[in-house]
Order: C-alpha cells, then sequence, then structure tokens
C-alpha cells in the first residue's frame, strides 16, 4: 500500500508485460537508445563522432541518474534537455554529441511509435488466445439448441455454440483492426524542428542522399521498414487515433460478449468461472454474481470514452506542431493499452471456464418449444386431414390461453391443451414427437464448423497453455 494515487489499472487490472512496456525505464532507455543509434548512424555517414564516444553512449544505456533528471528538468523545465543532460553526466566524452541535428520529437514520437507497435502486438497475441479458447467452447456446444432471444424476448432456438460464435465473428473484425493499425505504423525518424531536416542539411553538406540513409539506419534498428513521407515535428496523430479506435473496437466486442453472459447467469443458463473459495457478496452468502463480466463491462465503458481523446487531439494540433497534445497523450494511451490489457486478460480467464448447464438451457427450451413448434404442429395436423384454418384458430386459442396461466403464475400443459382439440387429429405422444429441439435450430452446427474453419489460420499458433488467473 502506499499513501500516494496509484492507478488501478497498475494496481489491479493490467498484466507484467504491459506495465514493464509502458514504464519509466522502459520509456527512457528507449530515449537512449535512439541516441545510440543516431550517433552510430552520423558517425557512418562522416560526422565527426568516434567508436569510442558510440561505446561510452551503449555501456550507460539503463543506468538512469533520476534524481538528476529531477533536478535538472526542475531547472531547465524541459524533460529531453534533462535527459540529455543526465546522460552526458554518466557518457562524459560522448556528451557532447548527444541529440546532435535532433529535435525533442525525435526520442519522444519515435520512442511511443516503438512501444505502441509492441503493445498491440502483445494485445493481438492476447487477442488470438481469446478466440482459440472461444473457438473450441463454440464447437463443442454447436449442437446443443438453446432459446434464442430478439428484443431480449424468446424467439425461435439457436445453439450454444452459434451464439458464441456471434462473439467470435465481433473478436475477429477487431483482430483485423488490429493488424490494420501494426501494419500503417511508420517511423518518424530524425526529422527537424518543423519536419524539413533542414539541420541536416547543414551538417551532411547537402547531401540529402545521407540524410535519407541516417533516417533508414535508424528505422532499421528499431525494425521499421520506412518513416512516414512527410510530416511536421511530430508524427500524424491521426496515428493515435488508429490505435485507441482498435483498442476501442476491442472494448466494443467484449462489453457485448460479457453482457449477454450477465443475461445468461441471471437465467443459470451460463455462467463464468466460480472459484471454491470465491465469495459473491458480503451480505448475501448464497450469491454467485458475474463479477469478472461485470468488470470487462466497467472497463470496456473506460476504454470506449478514453478512444475519443485521440480524435479530439488530432483534430486540434496548429500547422507544425503544438504542445497541447503532450499531456493528454501521456494519459490516454498507455491507459487505453492498460485497459485492453486487462479486458483480453479477463476474457481469457471467462472463455477457458465458461460453465454451460445444461439441464436448465434444456428446461427452458423445452417450456417454450410448444410456442415455436406451434406452425409444425399446424401443418402436421393437416396432413392428418385437418382444414388449416380451423387448425390455426385452435393452436392461437390454445397459445394464448397458456401464454395467460403463465403470465398469472398458473400451472400450464400447452401439449395436453392441444391433445384434448379432437379437430387437429393427434395425440400427446404424436406431439412430443414434433417436439425434438434439433428439428429448430436450421444450420447451426454447419454454421459453427464453417466459419471457425475460416478463421483458424488467424490464431492457429495461439498459446492457450497458461491462462492467468484473474481472482481480484
Amino acid at each position: 500500500m502506499t499513501d500516494k494515487y496509484e492507478s488501478p489499472l497498475s494496481t489491479r487490472y493490467a498484466s507484467e508485460y504491459m506495465l514493464q512496456l509502458f514504464s519509466s525505464d522502459k520509456r527512457y532507455t528507449t530515449w537512449r537508445r535512439l541516441w545510440v543509434s543516431l550517433a552510430k548512424a552520423e558517425k557512418q555517414l562522416g560526422l565527426p563522432i568516434d567508436d569510442e564516444q558510440v561505446r561510452e553512449l551503449e555501456e550507460h544505456l539503463t543506468d538512469i541518474d533520476y534524481d538528476c533528471v529531477r533536478a535538472r528538468e526542475k531547472e531547465v523545465r524541459h524533460d529531453v534537455m534533462a535527459h540529455v543532460y543526465a546522460y552526458g553526466q554518466v557518457a562524459k566524452k560522448a556528451a557532447g554529441i548527444i541529440h546532435l541535428g535532433a529535435t525533442s520529437c525525435y526520442v519522444t514520437d519515435n520512442a511511443d511509435l516503438i512501444i505502441y507497435r509492441d503493445g498491440l502486438k502483445y494485445i493481438r497475441k492476447e487477442l488470438c488466445t481469446v478466440l482459440s479458447l472461444l473457438s473450441d467452447f463454440a464447437l463443442r456446444y454447436k449442437d446443443m439448441p438453446t432459446l434464442g432471444y430478439t428484443h431480449y424476448q424468446p424467439a425461435q432456438l439457436v445453439t450454444v455454440g452459434k451464439r458464441a460464435s456471434l462473439w467470435l465473428s465481433d473478436l475477429v473484425s477487431d483482430l483485423h483492426e488490429i493488424d490494420f493499425a501494426i501494419e500503417n505504423i511508420k517511423f518518424l525518424g530524425c526529422r527537424g524542428t518543423t519536419g524539413t531536416e533542414a539541420s541536416f542539411l547543414e551538417l551532411y553538406n547537402g547531401d540529402t542522399a545521407k540524410i535519407d540513409e541516417m533516417n533508414r539506419l535508424i528505422a532499421a534498428d528499431f525494425d521499421f521498414d520506412e518513416c512516414f513521407p512527410v510530416c511536421g515535428q511530430t508524427y500524424p496523430r491521426k496515428v493515435d487515433s488508429r490505435i485507441l479506435n482498435a483498442l476501442s473496437s476491442v472494448a466494443q466486442s467484449a462489453y457485448r460478449m460479457a453482457n449477454d453472459i450477465r443475461l445468461l447467469q441471471h437465467d443459470k443458463q451460463v455462467e463464468e468461472p466460480f472459484e471454491e473459495d470465491q465469495i459473491g457478496s458480503s451480505a448475501m452468502a448464497y450469491k454467485r454474481n458475474p463479477m469478472r463480466s461485470e468488470r470487462i463491462c466497467s472497463l470496456a465503458r473506460y476504454l470506449m470514452a478514453d478512444a475519443m481523446n485521440a480524435p479530439m487531439t488530432a483534430s486540434v494540433q496548429w500547422f507544425e506542431r503544438t504542445l497541447d497534445d503532450s499531456a493528454n497523450r501521456r494519459i490516454s494511451l498507455p491507459e487505453g493499452f492498460l485497459a485492453c490489457d486487462a479486458i483480453l486478460r479477463l476474457l481469457q480467464n471467462i472463455s477457458s471456464g465458461l460453465r454451460v448447464n445444461e439441464k436448465v438451457i434444456e428446461k427452458t427450451v423445452m417450456e417454450y418449444l410448444p410456442f415455436i413448434a406451434t406452425e409444425n404442429i399446424m401443418m402436421e395436423a393437416v396432413k392428418r386431414g385437418a382444414n388449416r384454418q380451423n387448425a390455426h384458430e385452435i393452436i392461437r386459442r390454445c397459445s394464448m390461453e397458456a401464454t395467460a396461466k403463465m403470465k398469472r403464475g398458473e400451472d400450464w400443459n400447452l401439449l395436453s391443451d392441444l391433445a384434448a382439440e379432437e379437430e387437429l387429429r393427434m395425440t400427446h405422444e404424436d406431439l412430443k414427437g414434433i417436439l425434438d429441439p434439433t428439428l429448430y435450430t436450421g444450420r447451426c452446427g454447419d454454421q459453427v464448423e464453417a466459419f471457425v474453419a475460416k478463421i483458424k489460420p488467424l490464431f492457429g499458433g495461439a498459446d492457450t497453455g497458461s491462462i492467468a488467473e484473474i481472482t481480484l
């Protein structure tokens, strides 16, 4: 515990990987790696930098004196220059060439792009694990009839697996969004104060080929194939919108799935995992609240709202650069990643242990199936010689009477009522023979099999062997 505020995303929800990825150490050591890469490229292209200076920079990538940084930033009111100063204090021979020709966004923006790309790749991996687990679930229950709902009112039958395929479909679309975001992240490079590379024209005596080669070398050091073709001082803030939109898309799908599970758990049809010693309520000891699903919905709402920060920021960037993006981005991007990470960890946990109460589902199906099957009953009655219009009226009247009894809390039995109608020419056993739930699920099983086979190549190598327990 601490006497200062800490984000719950850090203390309760996000993974260790994501916490380290967005840590100060990761951010500022990446800055130093960028300064090393710049010095190496400049040396290779003929600027007066020697091997010893580069080696000294490489030897001090991680020994950041944060006390020195804080003291210096208090004096100069500039975080990048405070880090340049602290780096020069331990790499004294290289102090004079650190950040040569660069502007602050060389380290701040390129580091962000590196971190965001790695974050998206990790999110993709987590999402693929969910897709793999949920596909297994869908296939396992592809043929199990369950009551369908439209407007949250009883409708025709579907199957448990087919319903899971709807969740899968949403999440697959999110995977495409994430892939698009990853594929379209480019490197900023070292472009100068307004993106004109004027400082490097001076350093390289007007040799534009050397400027292009410098940027290519630095980008390659961090596994980027290309830089943005044009930019101001920063990379285009539309990139942030694309990233947070992709994360928000995951949140939207997760919310839909978790909310469905919450509704189904209310009816005791499907339940999220519940540990042996888990407490559902401090007062009501019998409770089995869907707390994981509720947490997903809560975090998803936060992430969907958080994603609005990026388009608002992108829309107000003035000309080549303005600084009203900085404070917002320091919060909205990391927290967006941490929230999405937390949501996917919860989805993994739920998908790996989702409980289907088959008897409850069967009872619900059989309760409503006589209503669903009334058209089939009418057709069978006609085949046995009944008048179609008279049969329709008999079934309508009996159905309305059964519904009225249901609403009054009285006992009702639609099949017995219909069997008592001589004009239908069907016994109770005849009617029961029509009530095979598998006759009313259409192509659900085939649809699930075909869909999973189609999407399997997207996540075929997903590792589902180490699902973290989420017990908070």
